[in-house]
């Protein structure tokens, strides 16, 4: 084919990949074909911009054919090496030029068909679509930890996201223009995004096995992505170690008063030796606690203050 992109899309679709040859083409097999469904239903154009996070596989040279294929709506970004899915998702804001973008995860756990319920609901005006997994296909332990990180995150942060695992989300251009103008090295778009929605809305979509591989975030990486999400938006858990450190250095000034006035009633105590073992090890341990919480922060700081890129882009395969 020798059609150009289109020049001004009503929906750009931005997918991130990572080591995703052996789904890339059932994803292709049933992405444009939903999208071509939409187009024609809705009677808008559309693009769709492919990051490869410096994947090790072939994904980068599937995409590459894709491209010729499809060169009226595809564009695949190429990063140098591993940036990270945010950052990923960064880079495609950067090159999406519709009026609405919606990012979605390359594994197939979010069918592509539901991308034609966000943007219904992006026409009628909601700026930001969050997305709630129906009948999510995880295992117990995912589901457990996310539900609890959930709570986490809107009881510290006030950000109100019932499934923050969900990559499939909408966002108006709007939106996308102002998460760009936040020049953070680590950010969870969806949070940071949800902060500048006059309008949101959440849906149900469907929710499908992993077509093949398995997932990339492993729990570190879960933990820390966590960590971002809470350190990034709030220094509430600053202030609830602050106060913590308040009330047990109160509780340990009460029990050096109870154990001295002992010491002179009743006289010495050596069985309590282990009682003041395990209090010390207790308070050793809310300080190491403490000071990594710190060094998250002071983390970010220092990741700032570099102003290194945050990623670095190889090359961009389209047809102009």
């Amino acid at each position: 084919m020798t059609a150009n992109l289109v020049a001004n899309p009503t929906l750009s679709i931005v997918i991130p990949v990572y080591n995703e040859e052996d789904g890339l083409q059932a994803l292709f097999d049933r992405l444009y074909p939903a999208l071509d469904t939409l187009a024609a239903k809705r009677k808008i154009n559309y693009e769709i911009i492919f990051v490869n996070d410096g994947s090790k596989d072939r994904s980068a040279g599937i995409l590459s054919k894709q491209v010729e294929l499809r060169p009226d709506v595809t564009r695949a970004v190429l990063f140098h090496s591993n940036f990270g899915q945010h950052m990923a998702i960064m880079a495609g804001f950067e090159y999406a030029k519709g009026e609405y973008i919606i990012t979605l995860d390359a594994d197939l756990q979010n069918p592509p068909e539901e991308i034609d319920a966000l943007t219904e609901q992006l026409l009628k005006g909601h700026d930001y679509v969050g997305t709630i997994r129906a009948d999510r296909q995880d295992s117990f332990f995912r589901k457990f930890a996310s539900r609890a990180m959930n709570r986490l995150r809107e009881n510290i942060t006030r950000i109100t996201m019932t499934d923050q695992g969900c990559m499939l989300r909408g966002y108006s251009r709007r939106i996308v223009d102002l998460v760009r103008q936040c020049d953070e090295s680590n950010t969870f778009i969806p949070a940071l995004a949800y902060t500048f929605s006059a309008n949101p809305v959440e849906i149900f979509v469907k929710h499908e096995e992993r077509f093949a591989g398995e997932s990339k975030y492993t729990l570190y990486q879960l933990i820390r992505l966590n960590f971002d999400l809470v350190t990034g938006f709030s220094i509430m858990p600053l202030q609830i170690f602050s106060i913590l450190g308040m009330l047990l250095s109160l509780a340990a000034g009460s029990l050096f008063a109870y154990l001295l006035v002992r010491r002179f009633v009743l006289g010495a105590e050596v069985e309590g030796v282990f009682t003041l073992f395990a209090l010390t090890f207790f308070l050793i341990g809310v300080m190491l606690f403490g000071l990594g919480l710190l060094g998250e922060y002071i983390g970010r700081i220092y990741q700032q203050i570099r102003k290194r890129p945050r990623y670095v882009v190889q090359t961009v395969l389209e047809k102009k």
